[in-house]
């Protein structure tokens, strides 16, 4: 039977016998979207542990609304953050009393058009914005958490009098989803408590590589994201609003309430909208981003890299079908590869965590456990193999590499696992009785 996956602006064919087509993973069917301001009117009349917001929020108080940068620009805060202003209004706090800062991390700062974009032309217009500092001196000291982390917080954030976290809810390769806490830290948070913080997505052992238990879709038993809680519990943010957006760009789903208990019940309806029941883990898994505009470049592409690892077995063969036609963006990333010794990676890693940089160790320690092959276009050849894939260029050139693997292996009765928008696809393994 052929099978079409999605490939830049068109797609990939490949022949495969259905008997060893152990399934093809898709997206949930979702209800039609709704309005933001229909979602808005909900969320706020409706917050999940706590009062509602004029029951929280009182007249002539400093509020700060943190809001993230261009990197998450998907969640249109530009379209529910002049809601909850116009709320804020209503209730008694002036424009004057309210300010935006932009929970960078460690990002760079972000230009006077990207703030435009990201929060609306009136907004930026409207009300003081700053980009976070995470220099020591530009934050306070506000203890240390269990697992030993420093935490340093904006000083301008820590003075305020209510602090409301805003932001967008999805699957995050080692927090286990972004959302919530994550606009404390990293977002306003000191570069110290930030590395320590992200130092637990690594063993305790120098030499270990990526902590197992901090991955995708996980967050109890997810050390990093535990602490992340515990740094946000710090600070005590009054009110969250973060937005669950669908494959196409749509509001399905806005979280309001209790920073970490609406966030936590927007974990599951994440699930609801990515989640799929996984059959089994197969000997191959066939991945690709969707398509255009998702797989532009390996960095996007590769979010479809731990949902496929998810269905795969140890050991197995993953599948990439990326078209990558800005293959190397953003060099911060893909300069990343060009260490020949994994130890020295990981140990740069730790001196100094960025996610591009984290992205691009996870990606040469997955090719460590399965065989990784990735179909892309032929002048992405040389770097594909420098991530440590064997590079393709169609999907049936592919299968033949993987067909011969099986073979070495001496795997006949072999089974494939098929996702075409894995990066909208979240693969969940029944756990036997």
């Amino acid at each position: 039977m052929e099978y079409k996956i999605p490939y830049g602006k068109g797609e990939q064919v490949v022949s495969l016998s259905e008997e060893h087509v152990s399934q093809v993973l898709l997206p949930p069917v979702t209800d039609k979207p709704q309005t933001v301001a229909k979602l808005m009117e909900e969320a706020l009349a409706h917050p999940i542990g706590t009062p509602t917001l004029d029951q929280m929020v009182k007249p002539g108080e400093k509020v700060v609304l943190l809001v993230s940068d261009i990197t998450r620009a998907w969640a249109r805060f530009d379209l529910f953050l002049p809601i909850l202003v116009a709320r804020l209004n209503q209730i008694g706090v002036p424009d004057a009393d309210i300010s935006i800062i932009i929970a960078t991390g460690k990002h760079r700062l972000n230009s006077a058009a990207e703030k435009e974009e990201i929060i609306g032309s009136e907004l930026f217009h409207r009300i003081k914005v700053y980009d976070h500092n995470p220099a020591t001196e530009a934050c306070v000291y506000l203890g240390t958490t269990k697992r030993g982390t420093p935490v340093w917080i904006n000083k301008q954030v820590a003075a305020a009098d209510k602090v409301i976290l805003t932001g967008g809810l999805s699957p995050h390769i080692y927090a286990g989803f972004g959302g919530g806490r994550k606009s404390v830290l990293p977002g306003i948070a000191g570069a110290e408590s930030i590395n320590h913080n992200h130092n637990l997505a690594l063993t305790d052992e120098i030499g270990g590589g990526v902590n197992p238990d901090t991955s995708i879709m996980r967050h109890f038993g997810n050390r990093l994201s535990e602490d992340m809680c515990d740094v946000a519990s710090f600070l005590n943010p009054c009110f969250m609003v973060n937005a669950i957006m669908d494959a196409e760009g749509n509001f399905f789903k806005i979280m309001a309430g209790h920073w970490y208990e609406a966030w936590l019940q927007g974990t599951k309806e994440v699930m609801k909208l990515q989640g799929v029941p996984l059959k089994e883990k197969s000997d191959v898994v066939i991945v690709s981003g969707g398509g255009y505009p998702r797989d532009i470049s390996l960095y996007q592409g590769m979010k479809c890299y731990a949902p496929g690892a998810a269905a795969l077995k140890e050991g197995g063969i993953l599948i990439a079908v990326l078209r990558c036609q800005d293959m190397t963006e953003p060099p911060a990333f893909f300069e990343s590869f060009r260490y020949t010794d994994l130890k020295r990676m990981e140990l740069d890693v730790r001196a100094d965590f960025t996610v591009p940089f984290y992205v691009a160790f996870y990606m040469c320690c997955l090719a460590r456990h399965f065989t990784i092959i990735l179909v892309t276009e032929p002048e992405n050849f040389a770097n594909a193999r420098k991530t440590g894939a064997t590079p393709a260029a169609t999907l049936q050139d592919a299968w033949k590499l993987a067909e011969a693997k099986l073979k070495e292996q001496g795997k006949t009765d072999y089974t494939i696992n098929i996702m075409p928008y894995g990066g909208d696809t979240l693969p969940v393994l029944a756990e036997k009785e």
